[in-house]
């Protein structure tokens, strides 16, 4: 208390009372506190962006070492250690390493097509500088910045195989039905009217010639940086969106 009491002091508290079918948004690192007013039953969910990736990553990374010393006296007599620790993974923390591959693979997808299809519908290049085109490359960079963490983590064979089929994933109904609710939201942060994106088309277009498989963490390193590249190659060497890249 005595070491943080003078930004305790300095800090705006918030108060309200919730009141039935009401949802509050916390933000990732905000402190707070409940008090139940009555008898309560509450739901809540964790949830993550590309604000707390690293923080998703590294609570995962810290359950899979737990995970894996709890059971290490049963390594010399399993045949799949590793795929015994995924699982065990997953069930423990809701998800283990290829789900969250997967995860970020797919959300790669969904920003560096939606950020395609901003740029070429619009007739004004400096829209490449707009607030939800920053928005779409910070959330690139960041996985990027996880992508490379990734490559650190040296995981024997077993279970934990990566692969991701672009095509595959743009043809599947709820991706394509996440990539409408992508971009109402952010047409609705940004206040962008009318904002709509042709996901397979963009896709096609803007990654002609690219490899649709993404099956190690490098190749979704690869992909960040092709989409960056693209932009590159559009766009002046002012654009504010390659700069975030250059700063990785």
């Amino acid at each position: 208390m005595c070491l943080y009491g003078h930004l305790i002091l300095q800090a705006i508290w918030l108060e309200c009372t919730q009141e039935q079918n009401e949802i509050i948004f916390v933000p990732s690192g905000w402190y707070h506190q409940v008090q139940n007013l009555e008898d309560t039953i509450s739901i809540n969910h964790n949830w993550f962006n590309a604000y707390n990736l690293s923080w998703v990553w590294d609570l995962l990374l810290r359950d899979y070492n737990e995970a894996k010393e709890y059971i290490e006296d049963l390594r010399d007599i399993c045949d799949d250690f590793e795929g015994l620790c995924q699982r065990n993974l997953a069930a423990n923390t809701g998800m283990n390493f290829n789900d969250f591959f997967t995860f970020v693979s797919r959300f790669t997808l969904l920003n560096v097509v939606q950020l395609f299809q901003l740029l070429r519908d619009s007739k004004n290049p400096m829209r490449s500088s707009s607030p939800i085109a920053q928005h779409l490359a910070l959330n690139l960079l960041s996985i990027r910045k996880i992508a490379l963490k990734m490559k650190c983590v040296v995981i024997p064979s077993g279970n934990c195989k990566f692969f991701v089929d672009l095509r595959e994933t743009l043809d599947d109904p709820e991706f394509l039905k996440l990539c409408m609710g992508f971009s109402r939201m952010y047409g609705m942060i940004h206040k962008l009217e009318k904002w709509s994106c042709d996901m397979k088309k963009s896709l096609m277009v803007d990654l002609e010639g690219y490899s649709y498989l993404i099956s190690t963490v490098e190749d979704l390193i690869k992909l960040i940086d092709y989409a960056a590249g693209k932009l590159s190659d559009n766009y002046s060497e002012e654009n504010i969106l390659l700069s975030k890249f250059d700063d990785a």
